[in-house]
């Protein structure tokens, strides 16, 4: 979530960072005015909050005939503080929905398409066959690793079995890259693949990414899309010691995407 602060003394930061994502760079200023308007509705409410206090102990100390016209002001000033806390509540929500909308700022990634990419190190050489290659939905079938037409049946479009040996290439593949993580100082992480809606939120899939996850409304629990987001919550509501350097860890899950 991008925070206020930063957002206001560095507003074009994040209205270049949301041009190279290709996303909506007007979504800044809506912010920012909408964190003015949080701003001046919060200064609104303390400050009749501030005057029924002092209203509170006038009438405490006024003479018995006066208060009936005193308690009339009152209530006045009791449906006033009400209202601007009504208001208060909606600017912090407007604020809070255009926060999720926009991404966290990128750094060091070029914008644009394909053709805009940096090659910054080539590692080895493309293969070249003396005969047509076929692909991994080709090869994975005709060896009887992957069966796509019962995965279909069973799933619907996009889904499949790994079958006999293709099933241990997986993880065999994930076993290695687990294997890699660990050695580069990551711990290994098995998460959740159930979450709270406040964990989702705040790993920001609820903002422009909300129609790719699925939520299961019986439980109030979301499916993750990634292991990331049990993992982004994993330390919520502590503080964490990074005097000895950050903390690494590396999710292996099922993950459920639209």
């Amino acid at each position: 979530m991008i925070d206020l602060k930063f957002l206001r003394e560095n507003p074009d930061i994040v209205r270049a960072s949301q041009n190279n994502r290709g996303e909506d760079p007007e979504l800044v200023d809506q912010l920012i005015a909408a964190d003015e308007s949080r701003r001046a509705s919060i200064q609104a409410a303390d400050a009749l909050r501030s005057e029924q206090k002092a209203f509170g102990k006038t009438i405490g100390q006024a003479d018995p005939a006066d208060r009936p016209a005193l308690l009339e002001g009152s209530n006045e000033l009791k449906a006033k503080v009400k209202q601007a806390e009504e208001s208060q509540k909606a600017a912090e929500e407007e604020v809070a929905r255009l926060q999720f909308l926009i991404s966290n700022v990128v750094e060091g990634a070029p914008a644009g398409g394909e053709d805009d990419f940096v090659v910054l190190e080539n590692v080895g050489e493309p293969t070249t066959f003396d005969f047509e290659p076929k692909d991994h939905l080709e090869l994975g079938t005709s060896l009887n690793l992957i069966d796509m037409e019962r995965g279909t049946k069973v799933g619907g479009s996009r889904f499949y079995y790994l079958t006999g040996d293709g099933a241990f290439l997986q993880l065999g593949m994930m076993m290695l890259a687990a294997q890699k993580a660990r050695d580069a100082g990551f711990q290994l992480m098995i998460p959740p693949v159930l979450v709270r809606p406040d964990i989702m939120a705040g790993t920001g899939f609820l903002g422009e990414h909300s129609d790719e996850i699925y939520y299961l409304e019986r439980d109030d629990l979301y499916l993750v899309g990634t292991s990331e987001v049990a993992l982004a919550g994993y330390h919520k509501d502590e503080i964490i010691d990074l005097s000895q350097g950050p903390v690494r860890y590396t999710g292996w899950s099922s993950c459920f995407r639209r």
